[in-house]
């Protein structure tokens, strides 16, 4: 079973490939280019260094969110187009449970969380003993994460581009050691595995919340009936 994962979510890129549960090869850059003009060149050198093609890929995967709109939609659009293309399987991922797939076993909490703008975060709780959730995917303000944070006790890893962001806010936890902070595609491999594979047609983004453009229009309308 070979699978090939992308992760365009925030400002790191990464393709990954897995055979039957193993990596065997990763390109993961963290420069901040536009993932349109990334992604798929990143894809071709991984496959072509590994002398595998598109072909043989059995399943196509893909952070799906939370995550930066435009960065989710370029992961999201590669992957449909090839899955389509090549008539083969996808899979949805959450960026979250993605990250928790590459930490190791350990006491504590891990704290996965994403920098989403205006004093908010997307996170996921899980524990390190065995990866169990322990809530959904959300979007939380630092000061409310911090609180349960704070009441939940105990040892606290952070992973995430928002990472430095929440320690920094909350006070509480210890970052992840930097190979297994960001956001990476073998996190989405993993993740994968465990998913049932839907079409192309099927695989939508989980954005969490409406595009800030789409806030900014519901705020203003809010505004106007104010006044009125």
């Amino acid at each position: 079973m070979r699978i090939l994962a992308f992760e365009s979510s925030a400002g790191p890129a990464s393709v990954a490939l897995m055979e039957d549960g193993r990596i065997v090869a990763e390109s993961w850059q963290n420069m901040r280019l536009t993932h349109s003009a990334t992604l798929l060149p990143m894809a071709e050198d991984l496959l072509k260094n590994t002398g595998v093609t598109l072909a043989e890929i059995d399943m196509f995967a893909v952070a799906h969110g939370p995550g930066s709109f435009t960065g989710l939609r370029i992961g999201i659009s590669t992957v449909k187009g090839l899955a389509a293309a090549l008539e083969k399987p996808c899979v949805g991922v959450s960026t979250l449970e993605a990250m928790a797939a590459m930490q190791p076993d350990g006491d504590g909490t891990l704290c996965c969380v994403m920098d989403a703008r205006v004093g908010q975060v997307y996170n996921a709780l899980f524990d390190l003993r065995d990866g169990t959730r322990l809530c959904e995917d959300r979007t939380i303000t630092l000061a409310e994460l911090g609180a349960e944070l704070h009441a939940r006790g105990g040892r606290v890893v952070l992973c995430g581009d928002g990472a430095e962001i929440a320690r920094d806010a909350m006070g509480v936890g210890e970052i992840a050691a930097e190979q297994l902070r960001w956001q990476r595609a073998s996190g989405v491999a993993y993740a994968a595995r465990e998913k049932q594979p839907i079409s192309a047609a099927e695989l939508t983004p989980v954005y969490h919340r409406l595009p800030q453009a789409e806030r900014e229009r519901l705020e203003k309308q809010n505004r106007n009936a104010t006044l009125l």
